[in-house]
């Protein structure tokens, strides 16, 4: 145990927790948004092809994907914190060597590497703010770290976009990589995972999480629903800047302006509300976040389905924004919900099986959106992806009373506990 463990945490520290998380997980995303933001000139300086492209895309997700669920299951079993660092510390290099590569296949095989170390962080991450923080406040902190995501994406698509456009498409990769280490400098420093209640959790015997989770019907059906969601939310957010680029005529930085930086704005607010939203409709019923979740996919569905009809710049951005108000509202509180359902030494491995079958999704409609877009054009493929996000809501409501059993049987148990 180092020196800072040692001592007792500042009253403050569950709120200092979050700025240093925020840090990390504003980088896990602007990292993953550059290739995005240059797609346009790996298309040109390598003479590839969209679906090559999203190729890549996909094998990222589907990496990310199995490798967030292995990740999850060790960040319950290990220091949390190492497995945090660790992790910036490989995505970070894997970014910075990004440069080198020479064609398609090095492409590929350097973006595998930038999605195994982005896959360590956000199941780890999320279980450590909720072993931080009370119940009450959890969707509020979870939501505020969620922010990130959504600043790194916005800010880190826009910056590549303007660094792409200046000095080439190598240059945001190394810039990214060397914010990393500087994070990870802080971390070293500050960064701890001794909260209340923690060392016990360790200590004593526990159930295997995996048979915890496959035992249980609500983390089983937030797996899908989040499955659905990113499937759709990242169809989109991946072909946006193409769309912007190439239907509407703008350049990288302005098509990052439409596309991610609407996206990302929007989500960046919304989380924080429905955080909000989450945490007060959770005090007056059991299911409350549940209730945010459909809320939130409603209106994304809901904004989708009239982009075939629009074709001006301004109308383009404002669905993009509106939609991503109401996936920004699901984001708020997904990973409060989970633990909602599930007990605490089981919650990395929970959110590690979430998140790897979303980013299955996610693979499977980015590689897919170019190949239909082919023969519908991009707008009638975001459009289809409005039928994901209502599948998830109807899922959702069907399984209220299912939840609510399953959250008072876990409020029961920690009651006893």
């Amino acid at each position: 145990m180092t020196e800072i463990q040692r001592k007792a945490a500042p009253d403050n520290y569950p709120w200092i927790l979050i700025g240093l998380l925020w840090m990390v997980s504003f980088l896990n995303a602007a990292d993953r948004s550059i290739l995005n933001s240059v797609k346009p000139l790996l298309r040109d300086a390598f003479d590839i092809t969209d679906i090559q492209l999203g190729i890549i895309d996909t094998t990222f997700f589907w990496t990310y994907a199995v490798c967030a669920f292995v990740f999850g299951r060790v960040g319950d079993s290990v220091r949390r914190r190492n497995m945090i660092i660790f992790g910036l510390i490989f995505w970070s290099m894997a970014t910075g060597i990004m440069p080198f590569a020479t064609g398609f296949a090095m492409l590929l095989g350097m973006r595998t590497l930038v999605a195994i170390g982005e896959s360590t962080y956000y199941p780890t991450a999320t279980a450590l703010i909720s072993s931080w923080h009370k119940p009450s406040m959890r969707s509020r902190a979870l939501s505020i770290h969620q922010t990130a995501v959504f600043a790194g994406g916005g800010i880190g698509g826009w910056v590549s976009g303007k660094l792409a456009d200046s000095y080439g498409w190598s240059a945001p990769f190394v810039i990214f990589a060397a914010l990393g280490f500087v994070v990870m400098a802080i971390l070293f420093k500050l960064l701890r995972d001794d909260a209340p209640g923690e060392v016990r959790v360790r200590q004593e015997k526990r159930a295997e999480p995996i048979g915890l989770i496959l035992k249980n019907p609500a983390a089983l059906l937030l797996c899908g629903v989040f499955f659905l969601a990113t499937s759709a939310s990242s169809a989109v957010l991946n072909w946006c800047n193409t769309y912007a680029h190439d239907v509407l005529g703008l350049n990288l930085a302005d098509s990052a302006l439409v596309g991610p930086v609407m996206i990302t704005t929007a989500g960046f607010f919304s989380v924080l509300v429905g955080g909000y939203m989450a945490d007060k409709f959770a005090a007056k019923s059991s299911v409350g976040r549940f209730t945010v979740l459909a809320i939130g996919l409603t209106l994304a569905a809901l904004f989708l389905l009239p982009f075939p009809l629009v074709t001006s710049v301004p109308l383009v951005g404002l669905l993009l924004f509106a939609t991503s108000f109401g996936k920004g509202l699901f984001d708020g509180c997904i990973y409060a919900a989970m633990h909602d359902v599930m007990p605490a030494e089981a919650r990395a491995t929970a959110a590690g099986l979430m998140t790897m079958l979303g980013f299955i999704g996610a693979g499977i409609t980015t590689v897919l959106l170019p190949i239909v877009a082919v023969h519908t054009g991009l707008a009638a493929g975001f459009a289809m992806m409005a039928g994901l996000y209502l599948l998830a809501v109807f899922a959702l409501l069907l399984a209220r009373p299912m939840v609510a059993r399953v959250i008072a049987k876990q409020e029961s148990g920690l009651t006893n506990a």
